[in-house]
């Protein structure tokens, strides 16, 4: 008999914690309504990106990420993260032990991975699928500009195509992020083409507003739209232009102070039915937080308050659309 997801994950939470299976808790019906509820649903459950916590070590981490009221930590798991790749078999599990014993979980985590075959990829996917993690953010690649569009979509989708196989092989979906500027992803329709072509539901995308924004103003719903059948978890962030040197960039502000229309976006997720767990970005300047820093040049509360802040400004548009969260 084929075993589906949630007891595969039960089973291997059970057994890191010295038990066989999920029937041997069959008299202890509060155990196993608990570790049930812990995969339930991964609907609009915020996490914060780890990336900005790189100043705490895991237990500090968690404590930190639950004071603040999220539900749960998008952990690193890349060079400079918060699990380095090559020591994920060890170091993997104690993170998200730190995590769910904070009262939260673990729902994604970030890697660097791009590769099926690099020698990291394998260590990853399978610590993180017995662990009960659904979710990863892949590394994200780019165009090869002494080759046409078209040619680089079929080697793109000849190296996505192997890591959908090793995906399904763990049964851990990978989710290729969309940035702005000269990366492969940033226009959407070259996305959606490849994810198309390969048709495999262990691959897909983490749709990021703040870069649709930048690649398309008032043209991100066509996007999103045609998107919308792989999008698999979202990520928050806002910006606004400026000018720098005579050149217009892009700053990222605090949420709701930039660009982005979260009112249109959300109400537009939720006409699309699309109900997926997100992940929380500050990439605004926080003494350093927001680049990864291992050490603050402000004072940890000033970067606590700003994320509690933000995180309830997104619930509470959460709660405008009609959204849970």
């Amino acid at each position: 008999m084929k075993t589906n997801r949630r007891e595969f994950i039960l089973n291997s939470l059970l057994t890191a914690a010295g038990l066989s299976s999920v029937s041997n808790l069959t008299a202890k019906p509060l155990s196993i309504k608990k570790l049930t509820s812990m995969f339930d649903t991964d609907v609009f459950k915020i996490s914060v990106f780890s990336k900005h916590l790189q100043w705490l070590n895991h237990a500090e981490m968690a404590q930190v990420a639950a004071q603040i009221g999220f539900d749960g930590v998008d952990i690193t798991v890349r060079p400079g993260g918060h699990v380095l790749p090559e020591r994920v078999i060890e170091d993997l599990p104690k993170a998200v032990d730190t995590v769910r014993k904070a009262g939260m979980n673990v729902f994604m985590i970030t890697t660097s991975i791009t590769d099926a075959d690099n020698p990291f990829t394998e260590n990853i996917l399978k610590t993180a699928s017995t662990l009960g993690i659904q979710h990863y953010r892949t590394g994200w690649l780019h165009y090869n500009s002494q080759k046409n569009i078209e040619d680089n979509l079929r080697d793109i989708e000849l190296q996505l195509a192997k890591l959908a196989a090793i995906n399904k092989k763990y049964s851990i979906i990978g989710e290729y992020q969309n940035h702005s500027g000269d990366y492969f992803g940033a226009p959407i329709w070259d996305l959606y083409t490849v994810l198309k072509r390969i048709n495999s539901p262990w691959l897909g995308s983490q749709y990021d507003i703040f870069h649709a924004t930048v690649e398309g103003a008032n043209a991100w719903p066509i996007g999103l739209k045609l998107i919308k059948p792989y999008i698999k978890s979202i990520d928050i962030k806002d910006f606004q232009w400026a000018k720098k040197d005579g050149k217009w960039i892009t700053e990222v502000v605090r949420l709701r102070e930039g660009f982005v229309d979260f009112k249109s976006y959300l109400t537009t997720l939720k006409t699309l039915g699309i109900n997926v767990p997100v992940s929380m970005h500050f990439e605004y300047p926080l003494g350093g937080a927001e680049h990864g820093a291992s050490t603050l040049t402000i004072e940890r509360d000033e970067v606590i308050k700003a994320m509690q802040t933000d995180l309830n400004a997104f619930k509470a548009l959460l709660r405008a659309a009609g959204l849970s969260g």
